[in-house]
C-alpha cells in the first residue's frame, strides 16, 4: 500500500465519525430553505450536497482544502525550474487535505507511471469512431470503453460497504494516470495526421501531456497550472454533481467520469471556453487590426449587447466578483506573453466589459470567470484547435471528481434522489404563501 493510500484510510477512518454523528443526533437539524424561484430555476443556492475536497465563495473564489489559489501554488511542491506544482502533489493534497513532501509526490508520480499504460483497444475503438467527431465524445467514449478494467466493479459482490472506497482509490487513481496519454493522443490523431508521440514517463503529469503534445516549454507549467486550477468547483456544477449523482447509483469511477464529460461538454458548462474564444477572434476582426483601446472596446462590447448577444466569459451562478483563476491566469500572460495581441485584446476587455455590464444593469456579476481567459494561453503556445479546450479541461476536472467519489464511498453517502413537485403544486403553495 502506498503511503497515500495509507494516510487516506487513516484520514477515512477519522472522519468516518463525524458523518455518522451528524446523521445520528443532527439528522433533522434544518439547514435551509427552499423557494419556489430555487425549485424551477435549477435547484440554485440549495445546500444539499457535502464536500471537503473545495468550496466555493462567491467573494473568495474557490478553496481547495480550505487554501486559496496563491496559498495552494505557494504550499504545494515544484520540481526544479518550475512555476507550479506537480499534480501528483495535488493530488495527495485533495484526497488528505495535508501538503505531501517532495518524497511523497515523487512516490505518487511512480504509482501513476505503474498505472499509466492504456490498453490498446480503447485507441481502436478512438480510430473507429468518424475522424470528425467532437474530441469530447472521443474523450468520453474512451473513458466508457476501459470500464472492463474496473477493480471496483469486478470485486463489488465481496466487497463489504466500508470497503467501497479503497477499489473506487484504484479505479480513480488508474483513470487520472491514463487521461493524459488519452487526451494527448485524441489531439495529435485529429489534428496532427495520427502522428502520436509516445509518452515519457518519466516525467511528471504536466511535463509529460506537455511533450506528448508536441508543445514545448513553458508548456509544461501551462499543463500543470491549467489541470489544478480546473480541477473542481465544489461539488455543485454539473461536471462533479453528475459525476457523484451516478457515482451514488454504486456505479464505477469509469461509468461516472464519463457521464460527468458528457456533462462538461454543455455550452453552459465546460464548452464555454470553446465559445468565448471563439467570440474573442471574431471581436478581434470586427476591429480590423485596430489597437484595443476602451473607446473602441467599449463600443464593440455595446455592440454585442445592443444586437441581442451576451458578452461571453462574464458572469458566474456564484461568483460575484473576479475569478480567482482567471487572475491566476491573466498572471501568467503577464509574465510570459505580456505583448500578445490576443492577450492585450482580453486584457482591455477585462478593464471595460464589467463597466458596461454595470452600466447595462441585467447582471448579478459583470466579472470574468475562468472562461474568460483560458483560450488565450492555449492559443499562445500553437493549440489552436479550440474544440479541445474542452477535453484540457476535463482531464484538469477528473482531479477534483475522483477524489470526491473516493470520499464518496468512503463516508457511505446514501443513492442522490430528490423529491419532485409538480407545478400544481407549487401555484398552490404560491396561492397559500407556502407549503407549511
Amino acid at each position: 500500500m502506498t503511503r497515500l493510500k495509507a494516510r487516506l484510510q487513516e484520514k477515512i477512518e477519522e472522519h468516518r465519525p463525524r458523518t455518522t454523528r451528524l446523521l445520528k443526533e443532527f439528522g433533522k437539524v434544518v439547514i435551509d430553505e427552499v423557494t419556489i424561484d430555487q425549485c424551477i430555476g435549477g435547484a440554485r443556492d440549495i445546500k444539499c450536497l457535502v464536500t471537503d475536497i473545495s468550496y466555493l465563495d462567491s467573494q473568495e473564489g474557490i478553496r481547495f482544502r480550505g487554501k486559496l489559489i496563491p496559498e495552494t501554488f505557494a504550499a504545494l511542491p515544484k520540481l526544479p525550474g518550475a512555476e507550479y506544482p506537480t499534480v501528483e502533489s495535488f493530488w495527495y493534497f485533495l484526497l488528505t487535505g495535508e501538503i505531501p513532501t517532495a518524497e511523497e509526490a515523487e512516490e505518487i508520480h511512480q504509482d501513476f507511471k505503474a498505472r499509466a499504460k492504456v490498453p490498446a483497444y480503447v485507441f481502436d475503438v478512438l480510430r473507429a469512431l468518424p475522424k470528425d467527431s467532437h474530441p469530447m465524445v472521443m474523450l468520453s467514449t474512451a473513458v466508457l470503453a476501459m470500464q472492463k478494467e474496473s477493480k471496483f466493479n469486478k470485486a463489488y459482490h465481496s466487497l463489504k460497504k466500508n470497503d467501497y472506497w479503497d477499489t473506487t482509490y484504484e479505479d480513480a487513481c488508474d483513470l487520472l494516470a491514463k487521461l493524459p496519454e488519452i487526451a494527448a493522443f485524441i489531439y495529435r490523431y485529429k489534428y496532427k495526421n495520427g502522428d502520436i508521440i509516445p509518452g515519457n514517463y518519466e516525467l511528471d503529469m504536466g511535463a509529460n501531456f506537455a511533450h506528448m503534445m508536441g508543445i514545448a516549454k513553458p508548456y509544461d507549467d501551462v499543463a500543470r497550472m491549467y489541470f489544478i486550477l480546473h480541477s473542481d468547483h465544489e461539488s455543485g456544477n454539473v461536471s462533479a454533481h453528475t459525476t457523484h449523482l451516478v457515482a451514488s447509483a454504486l456505479s464505477d469511477a469509469y461509468y461516472a467520469f464519463s457521464a460527468g464529460l458528457n456533462g462538461l461538454a454543455g455550452p453552459l458548462h465546460g464548452l464555454a471556453n470553446q465559445e468565448v474564444l471563439q467570440w474573442i477572434m471574431e471581436f478581434q476582426t470586427k476591429m480590423n487590426g485596430a489597437e484595443p483601446t476602451e473607446e473602441n472596446v467599449k463600443a464593440a462590447l455595446w455592440d454585442t449587447l445592443n444586437s441581442g448577444h451576451v458578452i461571453p466569459g462574464y458572469g458566474h451562478a456564484v461568483l460575484r466578483k473576479t475569478d480567482p483563476r482567471y487572475t491566476a491566469q491573466m498572471e501568467f500572460c503577464q509574465k510570459h506573453l505580456p505583448n500578445d495581441p490576443l492577450f492585450k485584446l482580453v486584457n482591455m476587455i477585462y478593464h471595460v466589459a464589467p463597466g458596461v455590464l454595470t452600466e447595462q444593469g441585467k447582471t448579478k456579476n459583470p466579472w470574468p470567470n475562468v472562461d474568460a481567459q483560458s483560450g488565450v494561453i492555449q492559443w499562445y503556445y500553437g493549440l489552436t484547435e479550440y474544440d479541445f479546450y474542452t477535453v484540457l479541461f476535463g482531464v484538469g476536472r477528473a482531479i477534483g471528481v475522483l477524489a470526491n467519489i473516493t470520499w464518496d464511498r468512503a463516508l457511505g453517502y446514501a443513492l442522490e434522489r430528490p423529491k419532485s413537485v409538480t407545478t400544481a403544486m407549487l401555484e398552490d403553495w404560491a396561492a397559500k404563501g407556502g407549503s407549511k
